[in-house]
């Protein structure tokens, strides 16, 4: 699933911790389902390609 994080727009760079992060705020409940889910995609993966629109359009 990592390289679906480095294109989902969730997936944000902490410069004080100099790590990329998700930043999408789930409970407990949610984390545990999320992690206990065999899902092989992430249900909360965004593009975060601006440019696909335009793409798509052409």
């Amino acid at each position: 699933m990592s390289n679906q994080c480095e294109n989902c727009a969730h997936y944000e760079y902490d410069e004080e911790y100099e790590e990329y992060y998700c930043r999408v705020n789930l409970d407990e409940d949610e984390y545990y389902r999320f992690m206990a889910s065999r899902q092989e995609t992430c249900p909360y993966f965004r593009n975060g390609d601006e440019y696909a629109v335009v793409r798509h359009q052409m």
